[in-house]
């Protein structure tokens, strides 16, 4: 899935990279809204006549809130599950290469944003530090497993989802379901991609892209919905449920 440098070209690249950078910018705003809280800061005054106040003042601090505390730790764990997973890689053909993404995961797990930025983490470090897809090609993977990869996941599910009436008998299903489709969609954007900026044609590597990642799709299907009956098991909290539950209370 991992597009590497000279694949796709300036053209494409560049409006990739931008809309990428526009989209984690937006993550980065919505996230650190959720983690932050005011905690009011007593600070003494100088001397004033009259004494107002005690000499004192009450002023503001931000400070990182206990569920933001909490809430990096699980970010750092299933962003941890992911890179490991990301590292094993399936050869496609003409330098491509497949792997279970781990998007769905963690859009469910965290959130859409939330997850947009744990993908985007993995796939920076990959690229920096390990040369696992391309430094110009980055936004297009961002694109295509961050931006597709999480925040697809959370539109399918939630629509499927609503579908069932938000009945939990079927919440593994659909979990299994937006997995799989959440692997071929990113695999179709990336197969445009590439066949845009002149490197196959379409009808060469989108046959090949999709019939791969269909099946490492259902590896992923499994493994995220194994993943969530764990945690479900161990009454941890999801945030797709936690986000239809506060919606069916309104």
């Amino acid at each position: 899935m991992h597009i590497p440098d000279g694949f796709i070209n300036n053209g494409i690249a560049t409006p990739l990279l931008g809309a990428a950078v526009a989209l984690v910018g937006i993550a980065i705003s919505k996230v650190r809204g959720a983690f932050l809280q005011k905690v009011p800061v007593l600070k003494q005054k100088l001397a004033t006549f009259p004494n107002i106040n005690g000499g004192s003042e009450i002023s503001y601090k931000t400070s990182l809130s206990e569920f933001g505390k909490e809430k990096m730790w699980r970010m750092a764990t299933i962003g941890a599950l992911i890179f490991a997973a990301q590292m094993i890689n399936f050869p496609i053909a003409e330098g491509t290469s497949g792997h279970l993404l781990g998007g769905a995961l963690a859009a469910l797990v965290l959130g859409p944003w939330e997850g947009l930025l744990i993908i985007t983490a993995v796939l920076g470090i990959q690229a920096f530090m390990f040369a696992d897809g391309g430094i110009i090609a980055l936004g297009a993977n961002i694109i295509n497993m961050g931006c597709i990869g999480t925040l697809g996941s959370w539109l399918i599910f939630t629509f499927i989802y609503k579908l069932t009436k938000n009945n939990k008998r079927f919440f593994l299903i659909i979990a299994l379901v937006t997995a799989w489709l959440s692997v071929v969609l990113a695999s179709i954007g990336a197969s445009f991609e590439l066949a845009l900026s002149g490197a196959q044609s379409l009808t060469t590597v989108l046959p090949a892209m999709t019939t791969t990642h269909m099946l490492i799709g259902l590896g992923e299907a499994v493994i995220t919905a194994a993943v969530l009956a764990a945690l479900l098991a161990k009454k941890q909290p999801l945030a797709i449920l936690n986000r239809n539950t506060h919606n069916n209370e309104k």
